[in-house]
């Protein structure tokens, strides 16, 4: 299996720190770079909080990662690229051989 991993992505994980008034600040820090294949599937428009939004989930492939490494994706991370963002719902060994990560994401955009 070839595939061409032409996109550069960015992996995030949220973080949080006291704010010293106890509570907490919430941000996003960064835990590797990865090339990718991103897939676009089938999309679908739904009602949000307030606002109607397009929800398009999307296959992204990334070369395999150790499962110790920081660098592994994981539900809950997400993925960044520019302006876009990636939410990882779910990773997976893309074949046998486990040269290959599939993480299925969502990116949502406000309409």
């Amino acid at each position: 299996m070839s595939i061409r991993l032409a996109r550069k992505l960015e992996l995030q994980e949220r973080s949080g720190a006291s704010d010293g008034a106890g509570g907490a600040t919430r941000s996003w820090s960064t835990l590797g770079t990865h090339w990718a294949h991103i897939e676009a599937r089938t999309g679908r428009y739904e009602r949000g909080e307030g606002y109607p939004r397009a929800r398009v989930p999307y296959k992204i492939t990334i070369r395999a990662v150790a499962p110790s490494a920081v660098s592994r994706p994981k539900p809950g991370q997400r993925f960044l690229e520019g302006t876009r963002v990636f939410k990882i719902r779910a990773v997976a060994d893309e074949d046998s051989d486990a040269r290959y990560l599939v993480c299925f994401a969502d990116e949502e955009v406000a309409g």
